[in-house]
């Protein structure tokens, strides 16, 4: 119960830290069970009950606790975090690709190796994975542009697999598509690291500029009619867009990103996390908003019944 209580009250600080919060009191009952040993047997106390208290002892007054800077860093526990800033020297000057004459294929591979063995990229890799680089058709008329590499990502090596692909794919099929036909890439080359084998945390900004030209490069090779993109990190990095809380107003909408129009919907795992029914429904709509751009046939079922859709 010791480490639970640690692990909350690591969780609050950390989300106080973030909003500028550097001074905090604790009730003596939470002091007193953060002084006991680790051996020592618990308090006679039921967990749902000291959560509750060590949330609800957080209070804004100036006593003599401060909170370090580490309680920042790495930071995931609370989506209302802020982003952790990295100011990684490495990560200071993006690369500059010029894509070589020859064939798309031929670029292709050329871009994918360059990547692969981009020594920026390789450092930023957690240990024993591998960075991810796009895959699909390289004829495609639609691009779908995700977010960081997830720990399925990063074992494979290839963007959305796992449940996200798996969802991702089956709205693809809905659209009277395979995934071969179309091209799936990401912003990040890599999984940002957390510190923790576990866990998964949004890109920084100066992560997603040093990866950008990779990205933009692969657009370049593919030519697609149309960007999808899929989620705030998607949409922040193609079009320097701060998206907090700003989703649901741009989601729908048509921009521009390297002379192509981009639409923008939720990421598959929001719809398997959070999604509803009406959010499920809009990112239908979206889709059959791209269907029309790239001049997809749409049936009338698929007009009428997106729930036989998207599943999730």
């Amino acid at each position: 119960m010791r480490d639970d209580l640690l692990r909350l009250l690591g969780e609050e600080l950390r989300l106080l830290r973030s909003e500028g919060i550097e001074k905090i009191s604790l009730s003596d009952k939470v002091m007193r069970l953060l002084d006991r040993p680790a051996s020592a047997p618990a308090p006679s106390i039921q967990p749902t009950s000291e959560s509750k208290a060590v949330a609800n002892t957080a209070e804004r007054v100036p006593t003599k606790i401060i909170l370090p800077d580490s309680l920042s860093k790495g930071a995931s526990a609370s989506p209302r975090a802020k982003q952790t800033k990295l100011h990684d020297p490495t990560l200071i000057t993006p690369p500059t690709v010029s894509l070589p004459d020859g064939s798309k294929l031929e670029q292709w591979e050329w871009l994918k190796n360059r990547v692969l063995t981009c020594e920026v990229c390789l450092q930023h890799l957690n240990p024993d994975k591998k960075l991810v680089f796009g895959v699909g058709n390289l004829d495609a008329d639609i691009f779908f542009c995700g977010e960081a590499p997830g720990a399925d990502e990063e074992m494979k090596g290839e963007p959305f697999v796992g449940k996200a692909g798996e969802l991702l794919n089956g709205m693809i099929k809905a659209m009277g598509l395979s995934r071969g036909d179309v091209y799936i890439g990401n912003i990040m080359n890599w999984r940002p690291q957390t510190g923790n084998p576990f866990g998964n945390r949004p890109p920084t900004d100066e992560e997603m500029a040093f990866c950008l030209p990779y990205l933009k490069a692969q657009i370049e090779v593919i030519r697609p009619k149309v960007i999808v993109a899929l989620g705030g990190t998607a949409v922040k990095g193609l079009l320097g867009i701060e998206t907090k809380g700003q989703m649901g107003r741009l989601r729908g909408q048509w921009h521009t990103c390297e002379n192509t129009p981009v639409m923008v919907t939720y990421h598959p795992s929001f719809l398997l996390h959070q999604g509803t029914v009406e959010s499920k429904r809009k990112v239908w709509e979206d889709l059959l908003s791209v269907m029309e751009k790239v001049d997809l046939e749409i049936s009338q079922k698929q007009r009428n019944f997106f729930l036989s859709a998207i599943k999730g």
